[in-house]
């Protein structure tokens, strides 16, 4: 059997599949090794998640169809959004949003809604300096001005500058809690209480929801709307093995401007509601991407109240083990009790070794590099993220591999300059290949 490839080029089968065999075995994923990227939670999907969502009647139904054809997706849809709604003390949950941004975007346009239908004309939203740097993104998008909150020296949100930029003017903040220091905001209270008395709104990153799952209601800390990633805290695929799924969570006041239509039980029947005339619309075709809820509702299942509580006492376990091993090897900026992630500094590495030296360092030792130079508050930022996942023997290894690259930094400095060594493809240039990247096709 022959395939013919651009201007006649001949290749068989066999040619194609040893290709493409060759090429998937150079990626690197969950399943293959640790991937302690910060602020990401890439943590082991349970393949019963996956058989859940290859089920007929969840593969191949149709959103088209009659709702009496497809009662049991949307009982799962609807029993999904409670299980959400009580992890989060919110009200309801919207499905729709495609990914934790398109969360974020939603969260802001019901913000925006909220004020709309009040009378209320306000310009400003407020993003503390150590939330996601999505956030602004967002802010801009719906047309407001975003505000930019300082951390205090203990990488909680400034409070004093938070009540010098507060005002009539501002709809709302934006907060990621735990942060991206990976601290949760000891502050938190107050800053709702604050926002609150000028009559704003909270907006809450669910982002790092992995470390408060069980633990902590984000709604009873002073959270109005919040987005998940359910390919985050839930365990399913991320990245390149998505898509997403960012759900919406409001509190009742907030129920009307949620993007609709949402699932309601009617007797022993499933159906979708009215939408609200209030609410902003839909923000996706249809009702969200079907197979990542099925993915996460196996996992709640699987897991149960309990199980969630688990998830979070061992991330928050994990983190503190690697950041308790590597504090006095590395510059640990905010020396805290962390939540599930922790950031280290290259400030005071010698030989002008730099954070990026160290990240591709560690893919010689077979470790995805963590988030890296961010968040922007913190010099050469090293941002990592163990999950619950991950056993520790691992963590072991990887904290002998960080003190090893540690010591040639010291002793061979070029060697980690130069990292990856062992790679089939050597350092690159990120600069050039941004900004002249070459896209054409060239016979191998």
């Amino acid at each position: 059997m022959k395939l013919v490839f651009d201007k006649g080029m001949n290749l068989s089968e066999v040619e194609v599949i040893r290709h493409y065999t060759l090429l998937s075995r150079r990626n690197f994923g969950v399943d293959l090794g640790f991937y302690p990227l910060g602020s990401c939670t890439m943590k082991y999907n349970p393949k019963i998640n996956e058989e859940m969502a290859k089920l007929e009647g969840f593969s191949l139904i149709h959103p088209l169809q009659p709702e009496s054809t497809v009662q049991g997706a949307l009982q799962l849809m609807f029993e999904l959004e409670k299980m959400l709604s009580e992890i989060c003390g919110f009200e309801r949950f919207s499905l729709q949003p495609a990914a934790g941004a398109h969360g974020e975007l939603t969260g802001i346009m019901i913000i925006q809604a909220y004020f709309k239908k009040k009378g209320e004309t306000r310009t400003k939203i407020l993003v503390p300096d150590s939330a996601h740097g999505t956030n602004p993104a967002s802010v801009s998008m719906c047309g407001f001005e975003s505000v930019e909150i300082k951390s205090d020296k203990d990488g909680n949100i400034d409070l004093e500058d938070l009540k010098e930029k507060i005002g009539e003017d501002v709809a709302g903040i934006m907060i990621t809690n735990p942060n991206t220091l990976g601290l949760f905001d000891s502050n938190i209270e107050q800053v709702c209480k604050i926002v609150h008395d000028k009559g704003g709104l909270v907006y809450g990153d669910g982002a790092n929801m992995n470390a408060m799952l069980g633990i902590c209601k984000p709604c009873e800390l002073g959270i109005d709307v919040m987005h998940l990633n359910l390919h985050k805290s839930f365990a399913t695929p991320h990245g390149g093995g998505g898509p997403g799924s960012g759900p919406v969570g409001v509190v009742e006041k907030l129920v009307e401007f949620l993007p609709g239509p949402l699932v309601e039980k009617d007797g022993e029947k499933y159906k979708f509601g009215e939408i609200s005339e209030n609410s902003i619309g839909k923000v996706r075709s249809f009702y969200g991407n079907f197979g990542v809820m099925v993915k996460a509702f196996t996992y709640l299942k699987a897991i149960g109240n309990a199980g969630c509580k688990e998830v979070a006492e061992i991330a928050v376990l994990n983190a503190n083990y690697l950041k308790e091993k590597l504090k006095g090897h590395f510059k640990l900026p905010f020396d805290r009790v962390c939540q599930h992630e922790f950031v280290l500094s290259d400030e005071g590495m010698p030989n002008e070794v730099r954070t990026n030296d160290i990240a591709k360092r560690l893919m010689d030792y077979g470790f995805h590099p963590p988030t890296v130079y961010f968040p922007l508050i913190v010099k050469g930022a090293i941002m990592i993220e163990p999950t619950e996942t991950e056993t520790k023997e691992t963590l072991d290894s990887f904290v002998e591999a960080m003190l090893k690259i540690k010591k040639e930094v010291e002793e061979n400095p070029e060697l980690v300059k130069g990292a990856p060594n062992s790679m089939p493809v050597k350092r690159l240039d990120a600069v050039k290949a941004a900004r002249e990247p070459d896209l054409r096709w060239k016979k191998p």
